[in-house]
């Protein structure tokens, strides 16, 4: 019998320009991109004559204010026009090398804007606020005065600033480089259906070749894929290294106590939320283990493997089209309103918001991505799966997010922070679950949604936990100067996951340990925890829009207009929900624990 023919991934060029993110909305071409980057590169040096004059009066101020707010959004559309080309092929070395350009860029604007702090802190507080006042074109800096002098003790000196404003260029390189390795130069090897059938590996196939029906697939595909990473194991650990090194440096250049508290004090979030997150999830790891144990009977299999997490319980999968999903996540954001859904429906079917299907070079995985002034773009590989729709509406609410944030602040509030990001994400999920959940009562279909759900909550509730107790660790071993190594990497990864996967599955130490040079977020530094706490916020609020509770929406539409005009808890507060304790938390594991519950009960 002859070998099936190996199937490819289509080259960049052959995706039709339709099914692309609208990169001419931003620049009409590269030549048009290369000469605004020049124009910036000329004119950001101009700033520095307000160097030692931000004290001279409020017309003064507002005047650097109003000319470095522009040049920071000019900036921002190259920066992103470059990394979106790169993300979406990293096999075109143009963009590549563009993406290196504005990451300069960005660098030189901060070095060049560093003065602007330690001389505004030296103003004083209630002088300052006085301008504030005084001058119209000030009005909307109270909250950015506010906690800049909560910050104050972490602000450096100008020349110390220039230098740390400067180290971010070249500190850049090793999420770069992670990304280059991971998405262009490891040679991945196909995995291999129990036909015979060559099937492509990368990170545009990788999941959707875990959700197939056939184990031999799984388990080839999971495999070859680990052993990509261990292939490269030494390197990408010396890469990671040098990142949480990179997050020691900053936590002390600017005298924090430790790298969690100088990553959560920037958006005044307090070191008990982490640790709320991480107690609260350990005490729940036996709902997982019911979990584990419910899906290795629904497979009717004698031994569970990590490559069985995502295998379809039901044969009967829904195919849906790219056009079906923006029709169901419609339906579901209506308690939002017809504003919501008319703009999110316009950004994926005529704005071309979403670039949309998988192609050789695209990096992993997807995300939401922009800046004011432009479309809220989405880079994703779409095939057409339950889960894919769940992705878009989980990008669409970080679109969503950044669209109304910019509709209604300044470019100085418009970054909102990482603990309020995943909540919009994963409240759209939500709403188009429950959607689909009273609208399909075939059970095939409630499975195949119940599995959906329990994909993502295993992402955010078991996943991310795990990674965030292995980036305390790591950055608490760096901060003691204890050496890090590919070896202790991934020997603490297995010991975290042994525990989560307890007696129901079968852990390869190698295999599941390199799980840590997997995931990107990890060079971000305590942003995976913050996908639990996202996933918790946006249940509790959920619940309440949901149940009718006079009010939710539309405080829920504040939360999200807010971007950083307001701290985070704050932001979440104004939406319904308190983040100071665990009660989120704890309530959304209740959730998980419905799903176990009624998935045990419909594959019985």
């Amino acid at each position: 019998m002859a070998d099936a023919p190996t199937v490819t991934l289509p080259p960049r060029s052959l995706i039709a320009p339709r099914h692309t993110w609208n990169a001419e909305s931003v620049f009409p071409s590269r030549q048009a991109w290369e000469t605004e980057y020049k124009t910036l590169m000329e004119q950001v040096p101009n700033l520095s004559r307000f160097k030692g004059r931000l004290g001279e009066s409020p017309a003064v101020l507002a005047d650097y204010m109003d000319e470095s707010d522009a040049l920071y959004r000019r900036a921002g559309h190259v920066y992103f026009y470059a990394n979106m080309a790169q993300a979406c092929d990293s096999n075109d070395m143009q963009a590549v090398a563009m993406a290196g350009q504005s990451g300069a860029l960005m660098s030189t604007l901060a070095a060049t804007t560093a003065f602007a702090e330690p001389e505004l802190l030296a103003l004083g507080k209630d002088p300052l606020l006085r301008w504030v006042n005084e001058e119209p074109r000030l009005k909307y800096l109270a909250h950015y005065v506010d906690n800049l002098f909560r910050r104050q003790a972490h602000v450096r000196s100008a020349d110390v600033e220039e230098v740390l404003g400067l180290a971010g260029d070249p500190f850049s390189a090793v999420e770069n480089t992670a990304e280059l390795l991971t998405s262009t130069e490891i040679p991945f090897q196909p995995a291999v259906s129990s036909s015979g059938e060559s099937l492509p590996l990368g990170q545009g196939t990788i999941n959707k070749l875990l959700n197939s029906p056939d184990r031999e697939t799984r388990r080839t595909a999971w495999e070859n894929y680990a052993d990509g990473y261990l292939a490269f194991k030494n390197t990408l650990g010396s890469n990671l290294t040098a990142a949480i090194k990179r997050d020691v440096f900053y936590a002390r250049a600017r005298r924090y106590k430790s790298t969690l508290e100088a990553a959560l004090f920037e958006y005044n979030v307090p070191t008990a939320a982490f640790y709320n997150l991480v107690d609260t999830f350990r005490r729940n790891i036996p709902t997982w283990h019911r979990y584990w144990a419910i899906r290795r009977r629904a497979l009717g299999v004698e031994t569970l493997h990590p490559y069985d997490i995502w295998a379809p319980l039901t044969q009967n999968n829904p195919v849906v089209p790219y056009e079906q999903a923006v029709e169901w996540i419609s339906a579901g954001m209506k308690p939002l309103g017809d504003d919501y859904v008319a703009t999110l429906r316009r950004g994926c079917l005529e704005q071309r918001w979403v670039d949309i299907y998988p192609n050789q070079g695209k990096r992993q995985g997807a995300f939401s991505f922009g800046w004011q002034g432009t479309h809220p773009f989405i880079m994703m590989s779409y095939n057409d799966r339950l889960m894919d729709v769940s992705t878009l509406a989980h990008e669409l609410g970080h679109s969503m997010h950044s669209y109304l944030t910019w509709q209604n602040q300044p470019g100085i509030y418009t970054h909102y922070s990482m603990f309020v990001a995943e909540v919009a994400s994963n409240f759209n999920q939500a709403l188009v679950r429950d959607h689909l959940m009273k609208t399909h009562a075939d059970r095939d279909f409630q499975i195949a949604l119940i599995e959906e759900a329990m994909s993502n909550f295993h992402r955010y509730f078991f996943i991310m936990p795990t990674l965030a107790r292995f980036e305390l660790e790591m950055h608490q071993r760096a901060e003691r100067g204890e050496p890090l190594t590919a070896e202790a990497m991934t020997t603490l990864m297995a010991d975290l996951f042994s525990e989560g996967y307890g007696s129901e599955m079968h852990v390869d130490r190698d295999r599941v340990g390199i799980t840590w040079a997997q995931f990107g977020h990890l060079y971000l530094n305590y942003y995976v925890f913050q996908y639990a706490t996202g996933i918790s916020a946006a249940h509790a609020l959920a619940e309440g829009v949901l149940a009718g509770k006079p009010g939710a929406a539309e405080n829920y539409l504040r939360f999200l207009s807010a971007g950083s005009a307001l701290y985070p808890l704050d932001a979440l507060k104004l939406a319904g929900v308190d983040m100071t304790t665990p009660e989120a938390v704890e309530k959304t594991f209740g959730v998980l624990a419905r799903y176990v519950d009624k998935l045990d009960e419909l594959t019985r």
